[in-house]
């Protein structure tokens, strides 16, 4: 899904440019979505499936491979839906490392704000 792959940028061990921003927020707004919705996407599928790679000294920075990308977000989809249990346990990990994309986040609000 061109969302997971998006929101996947936030995770590699680069620092983005606005051509990145760019191309982020035209797939964010292209979906429809609510910036809540699109949070909670990032929360529950994007951030459990890469957020080991915000912590790792050598960690992913050329991008991460898609069908693998995919596979492992829409299994987190599926237990978004269904666990209770899953919903906090990144709720609290979120918590712990969302400074780590605060920035990524606040850019994105901007510019979706502006179109």
């Amino acid at each position: 899904m061109e969302i997971w792959e998006a929101l996947s940028n936030f995770y590699l061990d680069t620092e983005l440019n606005e051509k990145d921003y760019d191309y982020i927020s035209n797939i964010l707004l292209k979906s429809k979505l609510s910036y809540s919705e699109l949070k909670a996407i990032d929360l529950h599928e994007v951030f459990p499936t890469l957020q080991l790679n915000l912590l790792s000294p050598a960690g992913e920075w050329s991008g991460f491979e898609t069908a693998w990308l995919n596979a492992k977000c829409m299994y987190n989809h599926e237990k978004r839906i269904s666990s209770k249990s899953f919903r906090l346990s990144n709720q609290l990990k979120n918590a712990l490392h969302f400074w780590m994309r605060k920035k990524h986040w606040q850019e994105i609000e901007r510019r979706m704000k502006e179109r």
